[in-house]
């Protein structure tokens, strides 16, 4: 009965979806005002109904309800609650649920308390989310239906993919989809500006938390894959450029770029027609990535596995939307004043530039995912990885974080180079020490991680130099969120530079006993034996990890074999210490009775991912910073409009 419940009350909310739709722009007429107030309501209901929905998927999991076509094909009886509850999205109908879950309960509650936009640009903006999520009602119900059942109950389900039965499963997968619909609303609230022709400070400041929020969960989420992907695969790489991976870095690169184009505009009433476009272009990313997961033309370890029916009906989706929101933006196109002019250095300017680099860099990465597929089309297979991503992207990306700290620096509209000369003489000090020291020091070194070795010191310098001459207790929040944000991707570029210049790898057969310098750290294999798990069983090596001869550390890495569904997953053993990480895994017996091992010293890889982490952290202040303004901002306008309400009444 709850699947059926599921299925009726996703209806019931794709249904007020169509009338949220028709009643939003039958409201923009001066002839449907009377429609105006339903269109909030609709909203508001039309959230609640899917979160209701959902939750049933939820329910059907925990239980195991094997009469479920979708429980029964990924979950298993014996699987542990946490992958029982991550498995209601590890699949593509869960996920895409999710999907237009959040979407709607975000619609929801941009119709509760949002008040800063005018009235027919908010209608407008719901009927735009109303239209979005139609089409993902459509592909949900007639695609891709979560609660379908089985002519009879199967005797046990199938279980979860091996390398999906992760901690990771629980937190990746739903950071990433709130990003990707944050960005969905972003792109309503473009449509709905174009519409009724209001791009203006006002609409930024409606946009822009919502585009804040979903950078910091798309942050969060690109970091947390790509931490799960470094542990659960085994290879020692935190970063491939798998097509995949792209296409949630995609978004990322156009939410950066949306991000800071808002900002200008709710502040200094600039780049207007940018922002919009920007996003629109988010939200493609975002439409990229789920076509390319789902739609069967990728092999990769993190693609959801369906028919190319479906990969056309998302193909489709992704044609309307797109298209019909560039052709709008092409009608209205000259109804976007330019806004208020800048000089060429000026902070605006320097925002320009880096939103050029980073659009530059987005280019390069959808060119060099797409580009396989496209040259498979003609028969001719072809691989791009990090050969041309790592050195082309640089070329957009080091540029941009030099421009980083110098752009903070600047004032508003016009400045001088004479005022910050002396300020910014001293990231580009740290710039110039650390390039030479590495030279002498490793003159082997390639370019690209001396570059980052050096630029990534300098950006996380830099980044603090904004709040020199300040009040602390009174720099607002934001300023305080930028800085974080600037010098986390500095740390988390100093990481990748260097775990990328200094890694050390050794490949090793071994039996009890045998030792191995692996860096600065001795390992020693300790023992061998077999260890079982709630639903896998596994050999699992003990080793003692010894830095410079101190105090060994046990490790366990471990070789598992699942039996639903039948499948087989490393487990590594990690030891971090504050200046690197060891790396450890374990591979097959040999026919001489020895053990292959795989070792890495990775030096300050763990930067990587507290880089990323404060980079998401300073999003997160920002965003409190954002609205607490947005709050006051609002009470004030409140408070004048009670005032001249008072006194229209004692006249």
């Amino acid at each position: 009965m709850i699947a059926e419940i599921g299925l009726a009350v996703l209806w019931m909310a794709a249904a007020l979806a169509v009338l949220q739709l028709f009643a939003g722009f039958s409201a923009l007429r001066p002839s449907g005002q009377v429609l105006v107030g339903v269109v909030r309501p609709l909203a508001v209901i039309q959230g609640l109904l899917v979160g209701i929905s959902f939750l049933c998927l939820i329910s059907l999991f925990l239980e195991t309800d094997l009469s479920v076509k979708l429980v029964a094909a990924n979950s298993h009886s014996m699987k542990p609650f946490i992958f029982k509850l991550a498995g209601t999205w590890g699949n593509h109908e869960g996920s895409m649920l999710l999907w237009i879950t959040v979407m709607a309960i975000s619609g929801g509650v941009v119709a509760l308390v949002e008040k800063r936009l005018r009235e027919d640009t908010l209608i407008a903006t719901l009927a735009g989310q109303a239209f979005v999520s139609l089409g993902f009602y459509a592909f949900l119900l007639l695609s891709s239906n979560p609660f379908e059942r089985l002519p009879e109950p199967a005797p046990e389900g199938q279980g979860l993919n091996p390398l999906l039965q992760d901690v990771g499963l629980a937190f990746h997968p739903p950071t990433l989809y709130v990003g990707y619909v944050g960005l969905s609303v972003a792109f309503s609230f473009a449509i709905g500006a174009l519409i009724t022709r209001d791009v203006g400070p006002a609409f930024a400041r409606a946009m822009r938390p919502w585009v804040l929020g979903a950078w910091i969960f798309l942050t969060i989420g690109i970091t947390a894959g790509s931490y799960w992907a470094y542990y659960t695969l085994g290879w020692g790489g935190w970063w491939f450029w798998d097509p995949v991976e792209n296409a949630s870095l995609m978004p990322w690169l156009a939410a950066t770029a949306l991000l800071h184009s808002s900002s200008v505009l709710a502040s200094r009433n600039a780049l207007r027609a940018w922002t919009v476009m920007l996003g629109v272009i988010a939200f493609s990313m975002s439409m990229v990535g789920t076509f390319l997961v789902r739609s069967g033309i990728l092999t990769s370890v993190h693609a959801f596995a369906v028919d190319p029916e479906r990969g056309s009906f998302i193909l489709a989706l992704l044609a309307i939307y797109i298209g019909g929101a560039l052709a709008l933006f092409g009608i209205r196109a000259s109804t976007v004043t330019e806004g208020e002019r800048f000089s060429l250095f000026s902070r605006e300017a320097s925002l320009v530039f880096n939103n050029v680099m980073l659009c530059g860099i987005l280019g390069i990465v959808l060119l060099g995912t797409l580009y396989p597929l496209m040259t498979e089309a003609f028969d001719a297979k072809v691989s791009v990885g990090p050969p041309y991503f790592n050195p082309v992207s640089a070329i957009f990306a080091i540029p941009m974080m030099l421009m980083m700290g110098v752009g903070p620096l600047l004032r508003w509209r016009k400045d001088k180079p004479s005022r910050i000369t002396a300020t910014v003489a001293i990231p580009a000090l740290v710039v110039a020490l650390v390039l030479l020291g590495v030279v002498l020091m490793f003159p082997s070194i390639r370019i690209l991680p001396m570059l980052g070795l050096a630029v990534g010191i300098g950006l996380a310098v830099g980044s603090w130099l904004p709040l020199k001459g300040r009040n602390l207790r009174r720099t607002p929040l934001a300023v305080w969120g930028m800085v974080l944000a600037h010098c986390g991707l500095g740390v988390a570029l100093f990481g990748a530079a260097s775990e990328s210049a200094f890694s050390i790898e050794r490949l090793a057969a071994m039996t009890v006993g045998d030792t191995q310098q692996v860096g600065p750290i001795t390992v020693k294999l300790e023992g061998m034996g077999p260890i079982a798990g709630p639903n896998w069983t596994a050999i699992e090596a003990t080793i003692s990890a010894s830095y410079n001869g101190g105090t060994p550390v046990m490790l366990r890495p471990q070789a598992r074999t699942f039996t639903s569904p039948p499948g087989e997953r490393t487990e590594s053993a990690l030891h971090t210490r504050w200046n690197g990480q060891l790396y450890a895994v374990l591979g097959n017996e040999g026919d001489d009775g020895r053990w292959q091992m795989r070792f890495w010293w990775k030096p300050f890889v763990p930067l990587i991912w507290l880089g990323g982490l404060l980079v998401a952290f300073g999003g997160f202040v920002a965003l409190l910073g954002r609205v607490a303004q947005d709050v006051k901002r609002v009470r004030a306008t409140d408070k004048i409009a009670f005032r001249k309400a008072q006194q229209d009444m004692l006249r």
